[in-house]
């Protein structure tokens, strides 16, 4: 293991290539999870190794399976490899995507995607939306609610979310409210079935992008959620079905435009608020924005350090629209993390 940097040809990088450093690809395997999840994630993630290997990229691949990630690492030396981060936490702990991130910092390893800190930051709502409300960034109007009594908001349609999820858990079209009774009784559902603060916000009925940064801030193509196939407002977002669940009416019907359709004014507007967004939260080597534009306007309405990256998300497709191979994008971000490595750095 501790001689794979031995595998890296000394002409890798002529005529433009970017070196292929040794991968070191981490993903989590939840006893919990069902047959048919565990074979799904065991499929995106041979898809990830086969086109790393692609790029010429030696990949050792490690299953987190357990809370002890330490001892997983110990055999490798961080010196030798780069940490492809594509775990999203460790099994049966709850919101430790963060921690596993830590681990990779102490143990002294370079690897993909945000600091520990950023990755806290992305999972508590409240505390993005104020950073972007100091900046001057548009995001909805918004307030976060401990109890079922909304004090006193106006603002319909409204939409409530958990103020500590993501991956839009809560998220269905019950979340959104068009009076008061069903805004409270919304809010009432979020602190019992969530245990946390409901964050209430103007629901922003216009068109939502989603959009990848990269890099330092360079955005790739802006793909457009198309919610032509719903009349209802209620209907007109992204629910957690629309992201999880083949089959279901938000999955099929949900339609998607890439690139989107945008003015010269618009994408400008567009590229300024996302890259704006990108920096201020402190995202690092890619990050996917959501928003939503109003009367000229780009509301953020979520930032996604180390968003999914697997081949069919809006990501891989807006790379491929940038010209970008799927291994080409993966082995692009392998070499942004690579710029901080202690040996491959230099």
């Amino acid at each position: 293991m501790r001689d794979a940097m031995n595998a890296v040809s000394p002409d890798r990088n002529r005529g433009g290539r970017r070196p292929a450093w040794p991968v070191l690809l981490i993903h989590n395997l939840d006893a919990a999870w069902t047959e048919a999840e565990i074979a799904v994630a065991l499929d995106e993630v041979r898809t990830l190794e086969t086109a790393l290997k692609a790029q010429g990229h030696p990949v050792a691949n490690l299953a987190v399976r357990d809370g002890d990630l330490k001892r997983l690492l110990e055999p490798f030396d961080p010196g030798a490899w780069v940490v492809f981060n594509n775990c999203e936490g460790l099994p049966g702990i709850p919101g430790s995507e963060a921690r596993v991130i830590g681990l990779l910092d102490e143990m002294g390893f370079a690897y993909t995607g945000a600091t520990a800190a950023a990755m806290d930051l992305a999972w508590d709502k409240p505390r993005v939306k104020r950073l972007l409300d100091e900046h001057g960034l548009p995001t909805p109007r918004w307030r976060l609610c401990d109890t079922p009594d909304p004090a006193g908001w106006r603002i319909f349609p409204a939409i409530v979310k958990p103020a500590r999820e993501h991956c839009s858990l809560g998220v269905t079209t019950d979340a959104v409210a068009t009076e008061p009774g069903e805004l409270a009784a919304r809010i009432a559902f979020i602190l019992d079935s969530y245990r946390q603060p409901a964050l209430v916000e103007d629901f922003i009925d216009g068109r939502e992008f989603h959009v990848s940064v990269w890099g330092d801030g360079e955005m790739l193509p802006a793909a457009e959620m198309d919610f032509a196939a719903f009349a209802e407002v209620k209907d007109r977002l992204c629910t957690y079905e629309s992201k999880f669940q083949p089959g279901s009416r938000h999955y099929d019907g949900i339609g998607l435009k890439l690139p989107a359709d945008l003015s010269s004014a618009e994408y400008g507007a567009l590229r300024r608020t996302v890259v704006e967004g990108y920096r201020v939260v402190g995202c690092r080597d890619y990050a996917r924005l959501d928003l939503r534009l109003r009367d000229g306007v780009f509301y953020i309405l979520d930032i996604n350090p180390n968003p999914d990256i697997s081949s069919e998300t809006s990501m891989a497709c807006a790379a491929e629209v940038a010209g970008f191979s799927y291994g080409a994008m993966l082995s692009r971000i392998v070499n942004f993390a690579a710029r901080r490595h202690p040996v491959f750095g230099a």
